[in-house]
């Protein structure tokens, strides 16, 4: 008996020498800046976002988050770099809605369902297609007839194939049935700058377009969400005009596979924080994004259902296994 006492003490002194470093590290963390790759240029909406949540983020963490902008492949690279991190808390990205369909597109360097932490979720995005103030459409339906008549004649640029920007409009354009050509950049910054230099006669993009609206310098056609924006209340969405096309991308903080709960809860609880944040909330309003939280369990399930869902869409579109 006094045998078996030995040995359970033993056991339970082996498993408290393990549960005590990470625990001891957990409430260290974090010691270190942390690193949030923006998977999108510099200067872009998405990056006014993903700067305004690290710098509140930070101070409620007591450190520094550094904004680390790695633009190209369609916002895929954050992924690929979580893919390759340690999963410590000290990286962690954006995952923009591109991981749950690109990977039924073409090959790429990760699992969407097994390599990644969703932290949590935070906001989404509010989407328009846009023309020079110059262009004759001045509505979807000007924009749909001359489409019919001139079949792929208009082009429209985009944030790179399989974002919500391009796979939004190609939906629209299936379902009422014209043929459009896509001009993809790296982000926003470069959308925009080919739309207001007429390089190309359409952008569909998140609202780094707002600006240049209320500037008179470009017309909102459409916004894609469920609901028409407060911003612009008089602009219908793709729904309301019978397109059946809704996007809003949510997104927010993911990290790599094999992180520490207590981790995982300490950057949750501090991102959650941001969502009260009057200075987080006004870079939301001030590009149409509304708060959208979903906590780790939450967002793990809206992952699981969204690449599901994607996979539909992809195969619908017949771009399934296209590059």
């Amino acid at each position: 008996m006094t045998h078996r006492r030995q040995i359970l003490k033993l056991a339970s002194a082996s498993a408290a020498s393990i549960a005590l470093p990470q625990l001891v590290y957990a409430q260290a963390f974090p010691a270190r800046p942390i690193r949030y790759i923006c998977p999108w240029p510099a200067g872009g909406s998405t990056d006014a976002v993903i700067r305004s949540l690290a710098d509140s983020a930070g101070k409620i963490l007591g450190t520094t988050i550094i904004v680390d902008n790695k633009p190209g492949a369609a916002g895929m690279l954050g992924a690929n770099e979580l893919v390759n991190a340690k999963p410590d808390g000290y990286t962690v990205s954006q995952l923009p809605h591109g991981v749950f369909r690109v990977p039924h597109m073409q090959k790429v360097q990760f699992d969407t369902l097994k390599d990644f932490t969703w932290i949590a979720c935070l906001t989404g995005y509010t989407f328009g297609l846009v023309v020079p103030a110059s262009s004759p459409f001045k509505t979807i339906k000007e924009f749909v007839e001359f489409a019919k008549a001139n079949p792929d004649k208009i082009t429209y640029g985009h944030t790179g194939i399989g974002t919500s920007p391009h796979l939004a409009v190609e939906e629209f354009a299936q379902r009422a049935d014209i043929k459009l050509t896509n001009v993809p950049f790296k982000g926003n910054a470069d959308n925009m700058q080919a739309v207001l230099g007429g390089h190309v006669m359409a952008a569909s993009d998140a609202t780094g377009w707002g600006p240049h609206v209320e500037a008179g310098k470009l017309r909102l056609l459409a916004t894609y969400g469920s609901k028409r924006t407060k911003r612009w209340p008089n602009v219908p969405t793709l729904d309301e005009l019978g397109y059946k096309t809704v996007s809003d991308s949510p997104f927010g903080v993911c990290g790599p596979k094999g992180m520490d709960p207590a981790v995982t809860v300490k950057l949750h609880d501090a991102f959650k924080k941001t969502l009260d944040d009057p200075a987080v909330l006004a870079t939301f309003d001030k590009y149409d994004q509304s708060v959208i939280y979903m906590g780790t369990e939450a967002y793990t399930k809206f992952a699981r259902d969204s690449f599901a869902s994607e996979k539909a869409l992809i195969e619908r579109l017949g771009m399934a296994g296209k590059g």
